[in-house]
């Protein structure tokens, strides 16, 4: 296994295409750690550590910054607005029928004109919650008070740092290799794990000691759960039929159509973290410009949040309805069907066409469930810990560790695809 490893590794960085490819990859990451390292100005550090030491709100929006918001850089905002922006638009495919024909039926182009409703609905989002948050910022005295003019820059830079970040993950979709949001989140996630190891050593005591054994036993545990199941999957058989030009008889092959269990990998995690963590950006963002009565929202949604069982289980619940969400407009039996009897392609035993159609779209359900409780499931277990040791760094820890994983395989899977091209 180690030698077919270091072989696809000589294979990948052989072939100039794909080296250029990784290259790109790492580049863009490097330009990202570079910008997220670059604060605005007047910051006060000593209160900026206090503030996120105790709120785990703002540690799981860190996240989606790549650790940007803990350092208040330029690229604050992260990614968030624009994940929130692809969540409203695919929300939008079940709502308005429109929408979804442009995305499932247009080909390329309606592909394209989504994706670019998706950017200019990133913008606004990205100006509201740069007000929002510098406005909370400077309330909580981390930030000086300024003047109208320099906030105004202040908002803009942030936005378009978010922008460019949102710009930067689509050209690793592009030219590099895998999703682009997903590695930003994940290469943040990556650089803070060197401080956050210092940091757990320094703060260890004989009373949480095992607690942190414990964490780390099950983190293991779920690491190589979310392996196995991210390589599990469910195979359609097909066949070819027989073809006959002139003197030549040709047999018909047979190969099969794999369905994975997590067919949508780390995207519904990451839709359900932004959408549950959306009532509170509104209710901080309407309570900073005045409006009146979010007294009791705003303790409401805070006493929901410390509860880690209810806020788990709208947790859980979100995950598998996005599992299921974004399986369903990424994955296409009718186009899959489709494209199977052009090629004059057919699964044994079903007729072309409709029937076919309906045979996949059933075997992706039924596959798809399991999938669906499981990244649930694995997603709340840093939820059940900490109702258990009442430790709550280790939801943020827990989360960005499934974050990680998953990205990293979805990585490994595509580099492992681009090879195996290459070697056929």
């Amino acid at each position: 296994m180690i030698s077919n490893f270091f072989r696809k590794l000589q294979l990948a960085l052989s072939d100039p295409a794909l080296r250029n490819r990784l290259l790109f990859l790492l580049g863009a990451l490097v330009v990202f750690r570079f910008l997220a390292a670059i604060p605005i100005s007047g910051i006060d550090r000593v209160r900026l550590a206090e503030f996120f030491s105790n709120n785990q709100f703002f540690g799981l929006l860190n996240l989606f910054s790549g650790g940007g918001f803990s350092h208040l850089s330029v690229v604050m905002l992260g990614v968030g607005p624009y994940i929130t922006a692809s969540i409203i638009m695919q929300l939008a495919t079940v709502i308005f029928p429109q929408v979804k024909a442009m995305y499932t039926d247009e080909g390329e182009a309606g592909r394209a004109q989504f994706i670019m409703l998706s950017r200019l609905i990133t913008i606004p989002l990205a100006l509201l919650q740069g007000i929002a948050f510098l406005s909370l910022l400077q309330n909580q005295g981390i930030l000086a008070p300024l003047t109208p003019f320099y906030t105004a820059v202040d908002v803009l830079l942030v936005a378009a740092g978010s922008i460019l970040l949102m710009w930067i993950g689509e050209l690793i979709t592009e030219f590099g290799i895998g999703n682009g949001v997903s590695l930003i989140i994940f290469a943040g996630i990556v650089a803070r794990v060197p401080s956050g190891i210092s940091q757990a050593l320094f703060t260890a005591t004989a009373a949480n000691i095992p607690a942190y054994v414990g964490f780390i036993a099950v983190a293991l545990i779920a690491i190589f759960l979310v392996v196995m199941v991210s390589e599990a999957e469910r195979s359609i058989p097909i066949a070819y039929a027989r073809q006959v030009r002139g003197a030549a008889n040709a047999s018909g092959a047979a190969t099969y159509l794999p369905i994975r269990l997590l067919q949508a990998g780390v995207v519904p995690i990451i839709f359900a973290l932004s959408l549950i963590l959306l009532p509170q950006k509104v209710i901080n963002g309407l309570a900073l410009i005045g409006v009146k009565g979010l007294a009791g929202a705003s303790a409401w949604y805070t006493a929901f949040a410390a509860n880690p069982w209810e806020y788990g289980a709208v947790y859980f619940v979100l995950v598998v309805m996005f599992t299921y969400l974004y399986t369903s407009i990424t994955f296409e039996p009718h186009r899959v069907a489709d494209n199977l009897q052009k090629s004059g392609a057919f699964v044994p035993g079903v007729r072309p066409g409709r029937e076919t159609e309906k045979y996949i779209g059933a075997v992706v359900n039924r596959v798809t469930l399991p999938g669906a409780l499981f990244l649930g499931a694995i997603a709340v277990v840093p939820f059940v810990v900490q109702g258990i040791t009442g430790i709550s760094a280790i939801l943020v820890g827990g989360t960005a560790l499934l974050i990680a994983v998953t990205v990293l395989l979805d990585l490994i899977r595509k580099v492992d695809a681009q090879v195996s091209l290459r070697e056929y």
